[in-house]
């Protein structure tokens, strides 16, 4: 029988914090900032990685593979073990820790804990954009000398990481609701961008997603905000019975704070007027560097949370028009051979059609999108919708499905993903290696196509192989 202790952090009490997966982008984060704060942290990843190099760079002790003796044959007595929500206890840290009765959190846990400590922590959820849209934040706040904490779901190339340790009361962080992790959290102001099916191998449907987002929504307090986007189909159903302030955001002429006038640029990126109620209905010129309609509104999303948190809005609107894209999200990493090659995280069909409607607004002949499915549960569950929304590329080239986290037991593969392009009348190629994608590339790909390389896996490679 599991017997995790609930543990309270005394930060004013710095211990040893051992962390089971320190790897992960949220979890060396938090690793920096505890490291910061004068504990003594260590912790254990699968695999070297550009993460744990920086971890170790900071003079934290990385342990490769994970192991009993890693936990029983400390040299530092461990006073807490964090995890992650791929942490199960059948991991040998893991069940050593619960044998040894060591106190243990999630990793949402601690950051629930941190966020304590600042006077305005600000969360940012959705199904998608929050990467982006915590990015998008986290230009505005620099850009505004407000000296933020920063936790960012990937490499952010304005700090050139995906964590900054502030000295100011400004915490902004993303807000995930696999496994319900941001029900520990204690926002004082947040946003729900959108809220769609996914990670099915979590939830049962639907109503379980309404339902923890409208929980995560309620954790807010009587004098805190919630932004959220007016088009969302259950709006009502997430922000009933709340206490705190509400503002929406969008392109009705009853939101907060809204968009009209929408443009868009040779390479796809969006100019708008902002209008916000705020500052009293003022018609704010914004032009941004990033591409797609889906940036009009990550944007709106940040500029109500940031003066909601006291940014002026000349300054917020000097931020948005800083910031130049979030790592992985249409990303341009180079030319190849005359070709432009992209690099995007998209692994939704909601995400994968906005990027790909982003990319007819960008210049080009022909759309390549070398795309790999992530996880079995999400192909199964999305496959018509997947292939819809890939079926906007000129050519798609499918690789096999990035297990991450399960196992192969679900019937499904790509090929009944290509078979399922095919048969709306898409162009779909099946392979199976990375190297054979490259020669398929390398033989049909032409001067001024657009290559996108898309997926939550580690499809990036290929990119970066064929640019190097």
């Amino acid at each position: 029988m599991e017997q995790k202790k609930t543990f309270e952090i005394d930060f004013g009490a710095p211990c040893h914090v051992y962390f089971i997966g320190i790897g992960g982008v949220s979890m060396s984060g938090l690793a920096h900032i505890l490291k910061d704060r004068g504990f003594t942290v260590s912790g254990s990843d699968r695999a070297p990685s550009e993460m744990t190099e920086m971890l170790e760079q900071q003079g934290i002790q990385v342990r490769y593979g994970q192991k009993e003796e890693n936990i029983t044959g400390s040299a530092v007595p461990i006073d807490l073990i964090v995890y992650t929500a791929a942490v199960h206890p059948d991991n040998p840290e893991y069940a050593a820790a619960v044998a040894q009765n060591i106190p243990m959190l999630s990793r949402a846990e601690l950051l629930g804990q941190l966020m304590k400590t600042y006077d305005t922590p600000i969360a940012v959820s959705g199904t998608h954009g929050k990467t982006t849209t915590t990015s998008m934040l986290s230009e505005i706040f620099m850009t505004a000398e407000l000296d933020p904490t920063l936790l960012i779901g990937g490499v952010y190339a304005g700090i050139g990481s995906n964590t900054r340790i502030g000295k100011s009361p400004y915490l902004v962080t993303e807000a995930c609701e696999y496994t319900n992790s941001f029900h520990s959290f204690y926002p004082k102001y947040a946003c729900i961008l959108n809220v769609e099916a996914d990670h099915m191998d979590f939830f049962k449907n639907l109503d379980e997603i309404y339902d923890s987002f409208h929980h995560f929504a309620k954790l807010l307090p009587a004098d805190g905000t919630l932004v959220i986007g007016s088009d969302i189909d259950v709006f009502g159903r997430l922000t009933k019975d709340l206490s705190c302030e509400i503002l929406t955001f969008g392109e009705k002429e009853t939101d907060d704070v809204r968009a009209t006038d929408i443009t868009y640029d040779e390479k796809g990126n969006a100019a708008f007027v902002l209008h916000a109620k705020s500052d009293a209905g003022t018609a704010l010129p914004v032009r941004l560097r990033v591409p797609g309609h889906h940036n009009v509104l990550n944007a709106l999303a940040a500029f109500a949370l940031a003066r909601k948190a006291g940014v002026d809005a000349q300054t917020v609107v000097k931020g948005l028009e800083r910031f130049q894209g979030a790592h992985r999200r249409f990303e341009v990493k180079g030319v190849w051979q005359g070709v432009t090659i992209v690099d995007d995280y998209a692994h939704h069909p909601t995400e994968i059609a906005a990027t790909l409607r982003a990319a007819e607004r960008t210049p080009h002949n022909t759309v390549w999108c070398v795309f790999q499915p992530h996880t079995y549960t999400r192909t199964k569950v999305f496959l018509h919708a997947f292939a819809k929304a890939l079926k906007h590329a000129d050519h798609v080239v499918l690789l096999p499905i990035y297990a991450a986290r399960e196992q192969d037991v679900y019937g499904v593969s790509s090929a009944d993903l290509c078979e399922e392009i095919r048969s709306m009348g898409g162009e779909c190629t099946l392979l199976d290696t990375f190297e054979n994608v490259k020669h398929f590339l390398a033989e049909n790909c032409h001067k001024d196509d657009l290559l996108i390389t898309m997926g939550a896996g580690d499809v990036t490679k290929i990119g970066e192989e064929l640019l190097s």
